[in-house]
């Protein structure tokens, strides 16, 4: 009546198993339950199957860091990106709307930064030149989806220039350490005095852990070290026996041993089912036997993740419609959050050990796999199910959205040079204050009052 335009609710996920006014009267409770224990299952897998995996990957491919954090530990923890956005193409046939990529963004760089300098008691130094590089290959990968979507139409040479970026960046990362010296040497200054000050630090505390009780210690280590988990000392004993440098006196724990602690013991019962389910579905790489198969252990606990992450996605849904949320605002924030809660949970742990390079590369590079997410499915449907035309796609908001995208990408990396280059309780409280005005000013701009966005959700 007023001239506001109005999009369709998604119908993306099934209906609950409760009708709304049940819903209202409690039901929702039940809902919150699962959310929660889906939290739970997701760090379960990470922790236990996920991260493993992944270090002895790290290992066999020699692989540093930060390339293996903005590669394989974003491609697994970005699975359900991968899974939603071919859903979005073949299946329900969705746009890609302003809020879905805003809020996943932005939260993926902010949020999850904040959580990684919040939820860890260690100080973790950068290098410069992987963040530079992570943060580079973004912002080209963002002004290119933008440029593409600018028209509302996606053709096939479009969709390929997208996986062609992916492709630049991946290759990149194959002559990483080269690039880095050439560069380090020629053109950044200021990182070869960044690097110096790294290296007095490690001479000082040369053989100091970073587990101590005194406090929380700057962990040093050189970027040509593959390993991710060298200081838990299972995890060091497998990975020294890759080399054939030792053989592992001891295997890992049993999955059922019931910890000591009180409150860990509360959380084991409450977790035995995913425990069970998971041991019975996922090789256990951290074992003697099952050493070999660590690839397995990889995919299989990406498709858990994925599996996991739906439905927690799908219960945020429903509870934020029956709590009466906008669907913009779900976007922005619940489901944002949600869909990034494998990356969150990856990136935290392993800045909890002291691998800030490999959190960042992580979160940094997860994005760029989203935008990789994008061209997959697009490249398939243009190029061969639907030739004869280009896909249809909504661009509004683009340019809020590409001001916003750049900002936070230019937010993140200031705050870390401006925080000393290392990643704590300050670097946390910045990014998330930055992050809850990212929200809001998006919130307000998706609702309307700022801008010029008078889209809502039909019946809203």
């Amino acid at each position: 009546d007023n001239g506001t335009a109005c999009v369709p609710p998604s119908s993306e996920f099934p209906e609950g198993f409760f009708t709304p006014q049940e819903r209202r009267d409690g039901g929702i409770v039940i809902y919150f339950i699962i959310i929660l224990y889906m939290f739970l299952a997701v760090s379960i897998v990470c922790d236990g199957y996920f991260l493993p995996s992944l270090e002895i990957i790290s290992e066999c491919l020699g692989l540093s860091q930060d390339v293996a954090g903005a590669t394989f530990m974003a491609a697994g923890s970005s699975a359900p990106e991968l899974v939603t956005a071919f859903l979005g193409v073949f299946v329900t046939k969705g746009d890609i709307g302003v809020s879905t990529i805003l809020g996943s963004a932005i939260y993926n760089l902010l949020g999850i930064s904040a959580a990684c300098g919040l939820f860890s008691s260690v100080v973790s130094r950068l290098s410069c030149w992987p963040l530079f590089r992570d943060c580079l290959a973004y912002t080209i990968s963002v002004a290119a989806v933008l440029a593409m979507i600018s028209d509302n139409t996606i053709y096939w040479y479009e969709s390929a220039s997208l996986l062609l970026i992916y492709g630049c960046y991946i290759l990149v990362l194959c002559f990483d350490i080269k690039i880095n010296q050439y560069l380090m040497k020629k053109f950044s200054p200021c990182c070869t005095c960044f690097i110096k000050a790294m290296e007095e630090n490690a001479e000082q505390q040369p053989l100091v852990g970073w587990r101590e009780e005194s406090g929380p210690l700057i962990r040093q280590q050189s970027r040509t070290d593959s390993g991710i988990f060298q200081d838990e000392l299972d995890y060091s004993q497998l990975s020294t026996s890759l080399h054939g440098l030792d053989e592992i006196s001891e295997d890992h724990p049993n999955v059922f041993t019931m910890p000591e602690a009180d409150m860990k013991r509360i959380l084991w019962v409450l977790s035995l089912p995913i425990i069970t389910l998971l041991y019975l579905t996922i090789p256990d790489c951290r074992r003697q036997f099952w050493r070999n198969w660590f690839m397995v252990t990889f995919l299989i606990s990406a498709a858990w993740i994925s599996a996991i992450t739906y439905v927690l996605v799908w219960m945020v849904t429903i509870a934020g419609e029956t709590l009466g949320i906008p669907e913009s605002v779900m976007g922005l924030t619940l489901l944002a959050a949600g869909t990034s809660v494998p990356d969150t949970v990856a990136s935290v742990l392993v800045a909890r050990k002291g691998n800030g390079d490999m959190a960042m590369s992580n979160i940094v590079g997860s994005n760029v796999f989203d935008m990789l997410c994008l061209g997959i499915p697009w490249f398939i449907k243009t190029a061969f199910i639907n030739t004869s035309g280009p896909i249809e796609v909504s661009s509004n908001g683009l340019t809020y959205t590409a001001i916003s995208l750049m900002c936070s990408v230019v937010f993140v990396f200031l705050a870390v040079h401006l925080n000393g280059w290392k990643i704590d309780k300050k670097f946390g409280a910045i990014c998330l204050v930055l992050y809850l005005v990212f929200t809001v000013l998006s919130i307000l701009y998706e609702l309307g009052i700022i801008g010029n966005n008078p889209t809502r959700v039909c019946g809203n």
